[in-house]
């Protein structure tokens, strides 16, 4: 009886990846990095619509941690961790800033009529960057997409656990390249050095 209550759970795929730190100067910036249990925690679900689907659980917050843990340290001079949340009065000496980041909305697709194994995921994402006492300084969203590259896989959590490693990647990626130009954050760089406000160009 066991065994066949669980052969009808659901499909569990824990996301597992690799991902490389960037390869860019680091700013000079000592950040400090808040993730809630939540986002830790991650796991998105997909429920069966009919007798012959299937139903799944994928989670993403183990590899979430372990993506943004290299991306930040590649990207800033000095990382810090928090152990409690941003707020609380105790701010760590010597950090700039303190960005947290969230997932706000996750859809997927997944080819449930038909043998081809390529999925898609979409996530989208809410950072809010916070003063050393935990009030806030900026809040934007960015969003990443992630497709199986290719349809030979031998089973189907393999393409979904690639479609997840790959918006994860597309996630590093867009952050990396377009943080130093999120208007919103701008304030905060010039005010730390890291950028500089181009000389006003006389009228001829």
């Amino acid at each position: 009886m066991l065994c066949l209550l669980s052969a009808c759970g659901p499909t569990q795929v824990q996301v597992q990846g690799n991902f490389p730190s960037p390869l860019l100067d680091p700013l000079p910036i000592t950040l400090g990095v808040w993730y809630s249990q939540e986002f830790r925690d991650h796991a998105f679900f997909d429920e069966a619509k009919g007798p012959g689907d299937s139903e799944w659980v994928v989670r993403t917050g183990q590899a979430q941690v372990q993506m943004w843990d290299a991306l930040l340290n590649g990207m800033f001079e000095s990382i810090v961790y928090l152990d409690t949340a941003p707020g609380n009065d105790i701010a760590p000496a010597g950090i700039d800033g303190i960005l947290v980041p969230a997932i706000d909305e996750l859809q997927y697709a997944i080819p449930t009529h038909t043998n081809i194994k390529v999925y898609e995921i979409w996530m989208r994402y809410r950072f809010n960057l916070l003063d050393p006492q935990g009030q806030p300084i900026a809040e934007w969203v960015m969003s990443s997409y992630g497709k199986t590259p290719t349809a030979f896989l031998q089973s189907d959590e393999q393409a979904v656990n690639l479609a997840a490693v790959m918006a994860l990647r597309d996630a590093g990626a867009h952050f990396a390249t377009g943080f130093q130009r999120v208007p919103v954050v701008e304030p905060w760089l010039l005010q730390h050095g890291v950028l500089t406000r181009a000389a006003p160009v006389a009228a001829p």
